[in-house]
């Protein structure tokens, strides 16, 4: 039996561009991400180097990268939103 797939919408810092993310997630994997806002051709992309991956892989390869001297990221608000999604469970 597979797990069920559950669907998490995080609500980003304002320091970075994209506002909102809404994951699709089943078990312990991303399996689809949408970006509202930000870089689209740079958020399109990580978005579909996440798909398949597992959250804590994405949340180590992700966790702590800042950008233009600020102290978060796009990358790093999805790892923040994976955490989050994990700490409610």
């Amino acid at each position: 039996m597979s797990a069920k797939t559950e669907t998490f919408v995080y609500e980003t810092s304002p320091m970075v561009c994209s506002q909102e993310m809404k994951f699709e997630i089943e078990g312990d994997t991303v399996r689809k991400v949408e970006i509202i806002g930000g870089c689209p051709g740079n958020l399109i992309g990580i978005s579909r180097l996440v798909e398949g991956m597992k959250i804590a892989d994405v949340i180590a390869k992700f966790e702590g990268i800042s950008c233009a001297g600020k102290p978060t990221s796009c990358p790093d608000q999805m790892a923040q939103a994976l955490k989050q999604y994990l700490a409610r469970k």
